[in-house]
């Protein structure tokens, strides 16, 4: 998994820039059904989700961390809430006000700014891994309004790329605590694409991620983005077995129990 110190700066600002157009095409682009519409989040519909992402980024704008204990001022998403829900036909454009002044606060991004230590929603860490945790929750929730939509998207790229080292980070606890994969046996799970990767558990008194396995107990098989969405609780694993998006080879019974408990966030 890439470390928010591995990345640079050029690497994360494409990441998010690429996150913030994505819903602001969207902005642009739903009809008046589609904004009503449930989301794969269980309580939002499409525009609550918007409103999440859009928010949150109204409270990072301008901020900077000065220790690692300190969030920024969540007054600023209850702001940006207030406008929304009064902006009509200007709501397209307050996002995109908002992702502008997003932009112009990573073209003044530095090298040393992702050092800094930050708080964050996972606990102490730095500001660039804050921005790692913001590109995968906006990678996971767009593809909460576009699943359900039937919308395509581009899950091959750098935003992409972030949301699958975010799970593959936590994939000895997932198969460990989640699967309970017992103690002596492997896995490996076998991505076909768009991102192509084969990543490996084994359990030797505690699961922890390998880099090879000769003879996994299992292997399960699937596609990045049904990977990533299964890890976040966002789709159906029966679904995704009876479609045949989930497949197999080895032990039945824990490949079976793994397609089932990948879910570590909500």
């Amino acid at each position: 998994m890439n470390t928010p110190e591995a990345d640079s700066v050029e690497r994360i600002a494409a990441a998010l820039q690429s996150c913030y157009t994505a819903i602001q095409t969207l902005c642009t682009d739903l009809s008046d059904a589609e904004w009503r519409a449930q989301s794969l989040c269980p309580d939002w519909t499409v525009r609550d989700v918007v409103d999440h992402v859009t928010s949150i980024e109204a409270v990072l704008a301008g901020w900077l961390p000065d220790d690692d204990r300190t969030p920024p001022s969540f007054d600023n998403a209850a702001d940006f809430l207030r406008e929304a829900a009064t902006a009509g036909a200007g709501y397209s454009d307050l996002v995109r006000a908002i992702y502008d002044r997003r932009r112009h606060d990573l073209a003044a991004l530095s090298a040393a700014d992702l050092q800094r230590p930050s708080w964050t929603p996972v606990g102490p860490a730095s500001y660039g891994r804050f921005l790692e945790i913001r590109v995968f929750d906006f990678w996971v929730h767009e593809r909460d309004i576009t699943t359900p939509l039937g919308r395509a998207t581009d899950d091959s790229g750098l935003a992409a790329e972030i949301a699958l080292a975010e799970v593959a980070g936590s994939l000895g606890y997932i198969v460990g605590k989640k699967v309970g994969l017992p103690d002596g046996k492997s896995i490996t799970f076998d991505l076909t694409g768009p991102l192509r990767r084969q990543l490996h558990v084994a359990v030797d008194g505690r699961a922890k991620v390998v880099d090879h396995l000769a003879d996994p107990d299992v292997t399960l098989i699937t596609d990045s983005t049904t990977f990533i969405q299964l890890a976040c609780g966002r789709i159906d694993p029966q679904a995704q077995i009876d479609s045949g998006a989930v497949r197999w080879t080895g032990d039945g019974e824990l490949a079976d129990r793994a397609a089932r408990n990948l879910r570590f966030t909500m």
